[in-house]
């Protein structure tokens, strides 16, 4: 695997030079100040490969923007309404700047509305330390009290109501709002984040959209796009629900193997795949990472490894961010997949036989809890990720006691 670090850009409070001594060998950014549906033009994407380049004394930092996330897919592609059929063509232009640039791996989504959704940014875990945690309860009090929206009640079990009745009942003005701001946040890095009034306005527009409609146009995008990436030379990889299960009354389409499998079915081709992320599809209990990857290895593309621990065995459940080698996924049996699927991507001499992956997430500890970095992206969180993965790596490919 080729150990990558996500960079947010210049405002990130990691720097390249961390990077640099973190031993992460490549970079995962995108262009977060593009709005959706806007070019990547060649002048940014070059600006952002020179950030990269250099350290802050302007030494070269020896590592170069190996994938992009992500490349977002508008909401009126989603919902083929207003500006889908432009938006699709700039999208392929931008895949065309990104390949002439030299980038081969581009993740994005098809999640509607709402991308990742957390109910708490800074939970407070039993070591002192803070990780990001989704709340079925706290969301559904969100849901149902503070966005209102009709008949969402009924989306939940009579139980999941009642607990939320009374945790909205004991949030005060600013508790509200910040749960309303925690849910509302949208796609890490990104300059978009919507208000109550946004969301409400996206759910009206998705209200005749059912899960079969959401994944034909998703298959019409990508018969769109796919082309174009296989003629330049890139691998999309669409990136799994998160949390793996619908909210809002919205469709979610990409929350399992079985969703997957039809969707790469359709559309066919080398350049259509998937981002692996366990701990997305490590939230929903019917989700057997080894096996997915044992799957669709051949088709991925992209390797988020992290790790969640799920408060009950429900499908739709709360869990939290755990530590990379605990959680409910076996990260030591997910590992061994992936560098199964390498050794055979070797002796088939594929050029892509080394798949990029980097520590997802991370819990804030140590001094990650003064610096508020960006919610899911502490420095010290994700060295200790990452050096707990290279461990496995480094067991699981010893010459005596590995996999070799």
């Amino acid at each position: 695997m080729k150990q990558t670090w996500r960079w947010f850009g210049p405002a990130d409070l990691a720097s390249i030079d961390d990077v640099v001594q973190a031993g992460a060998e490549g970079i995962v950014t995108a262009l977060h100040h593009v709005p959706n549906g806007t070019e990547w033009t060649p002048e940014e994407i070059s600006k952002r490969q020179e950030l990269i380049r250099h350290r802050k004394d302007g030494a070269p930092s020896g590592i170069a923007w190996d994938v992009i996330e992500s490349l977002p897919v508008s909401e009126d592609i989603k919902k083929q309404k207003g500006d889908w059929r432009a938006h699709t063509e700039t999208y392929k232009t931008s895949l065309r700047n990104v390949a002439a640039a030299g980038l081969e791996v581009v993740c994005y989504n098809f999640m509607p509305v709402l991308d990742w959704t957390r109910t708490d940014l800074r939970y407070q875990l039993a070591h002192g330390g803070t990780c990001m945690r989704f709340d079925i309860n706290d969301f559904a009090a969100f849901d149902i009290h503070i966005l209102e929206r009709p008949g969402a009640a009924e989306d939940f079990s009579e139980a999941v109501v009642d607990e939320a009745g009374r945790r909205f009942a004991a949030l005060d003005d600013d508790a509200k709002k910040q749960l309303a701001r925690n849910v509302t946040m949208g796609l890490p890095g990104s300059t978009e984040s919507m208000t109550l009034d946004d969301v409400r306005t996206h759910l009206s527009a998705y209200g005749d959209i059912s899960p079969d409609r959401l994944r034909n146009h998703f298959i019409d995008f990508l018969s769109e796009v796919v082309p174009v990436a296989e003629e330049v030379g890139v691998r999309l990889c669409c990136h799994p629900d998160d949390p793996p299960f619908a909210l809002l009354g919205l469709p979610r389409i990409m929350s399992t193997a079985d969703d997957y499998r039809q969707v790469l079915d359709a559309v066919d081709s080398p350049a259509n795949g998937m981002t692996l992320c366990s701990g997305s599809l490590g939230a929903r209990p019917d989700n057997d990472l080894p096996a997915i990857m044992d799957a669709f290895g051949p088709k991925v593309h992209f390797l988020h490894l992290r790790n969640v621990k799920r408060d009950t065995d429900a499908l739709a459940g709360s869990f939290h961010e755990d530590e990379h080698l605990a959680g409910d996924t076996d990260m030591v049996a997910l590992i061994a997949a992936i560098l199964r699927e390498e050794r055979r991507r070797a002796a088939e001499g594929r050029a892509d036989a080394q798949i990029p992956m980097r520590p997802d997430h991370g819990q804030d500890i140590v001094d990650d809890l003064g610096r508020r970095a960006q919610p899911g992206y502490p420095t010290i969180g994700r060295l200790k990720g990452l050096a707990e993965l290279r461990g496995v790596i480094a067991a699981l490919e010893h010459a005596q006691f590995g996999l070799n």
